[in-house]
């Protein structure tokens, strides 16, 4: 999941920890040739699994969800006790909560509106962190919650290319050997606005020998998309599904730790080879972040 942030340093209630801090999009090779400044916080251990990703970007507008775009992103938990454990967490950080009887509902410091629900049809993907137990830790992504105008509009794509099948009203899930997620479509409240808080795009994951098949399958049934891009990190498709959606399609080599172990993640900047020779330059913008790791280790 990637969205834009005004303070990528901002308090982390839900627990994740810093995976990356790196560049993208920077000198032609990304979507555009402007350098942003990339966190992925999510489990530490090197997958592609649960990402909120932020982009470092100072803005003093507010983004507004509106028609096209994401306005929720719901995780797992394992149990209704890991729900009163983030009803009761929540609460002693002053983040207003809603505990419902099936989840409990927020917004982060961004304005984007998360939702947290029990699901234990996958395995896991938890993060560590010191004041998180690890049977209450988020479990990995469930589901987005999108505005649209017209959602039988995204059927035929999502179901006849990307597979996937109904999974309720107006909601379809994607799924694959491994894992698998929703995405659901509310009424559209109108246009919305892209900028600080808001969901930039899905990123959906798939192998590195299936990735390049997924660039045919789009062309083959008309559907304009980005080639493939090179992340250094992971490989990336991009294109929009009728209802204004941006999605991703990333494969899952060779992965974060082609630069270092696993326990060196989230603790220093990574950059791709052609980008060490600016490394002083990068880091001298990049905003400081704590890592909860090393808090518990003292």
């Amino acid at each position: 999941m990637h969205r834009k942030v005004r303070d990528i340093g901002a308090p982390n209630p839900i627990g994740l920890s810093c995976l990356e801090f790196s560049v993208e999009g920077v000198l032609g090779r990304g979507r555009d040739d402007r350098a942003h400044l990339h966190r992925a916080g999510a489990p530490v251990n090197g997958r592609r699994g649960q990402q909120d990703v932020g982009w470092d970007r100072a803005s003093r507008r507010e983004g507004q969800p509106g028609e096209g775009m994401v306005h929720r992103i719901v995780s797992r938990v394992g149990s209704p006790e890991a729900l009163d454990f983030w009803a009761q967490r929540l609460g002693d950080l002053d983040v207003p909560a809603e505990r419902t009887e099936g989840s409990v509902r927020f917004a982060d410091p961004e304005g984007l509106a998360h939702e947290l629900v029990v699901s234990t049809v996958d395995e896991p993907l938890v993060a560590q962190h010191p004041d998180i137990p690890e049977a209450y830790a988020l479990g990995g992504f469930a589901s987005v919650r999108a505005y649209s105008g017209r959602p039988e509009r995204s059927a035929a794509l999502l179901e006849r290319v990307l597979g996937a099948t109904p999974a309720g009203d107006a909601t379809w899930e994607l799924r694959g050997e491994r894992r698998g997620s929703t995405i659901a479509y509310d009424p559209s409240p109108g246009l919305g606005r892209q900028s600080a808080g808001s969901v930039h795009h899905v990123a959906w994951g798939t192998t590195v020998a299936e990735h390049p098949q997924w660039l045919e399958r789009l062309a083959e049934a008309g559907v304009p998309s980005t080639p493939v891009i090179d992340r250094y990190y992971f490989h990336s498709i991009y294109f929009r599904e009728p209802s204004g959606v941006l999605f991703e399609i990333a494969d899952d080599g060779p992965g974060f730790t082609v630069d270092g172990p696993v326990e060196e993640l989230g603790t220093k900047i990574i950059l791709p080879p052609f980008l060490e020779s600016r490394r002083a330059e990068i880091e001298a913008r990049l905003t400081p972040l704590p890592d909860p790791r090393a808090r518990s280790a003292s």
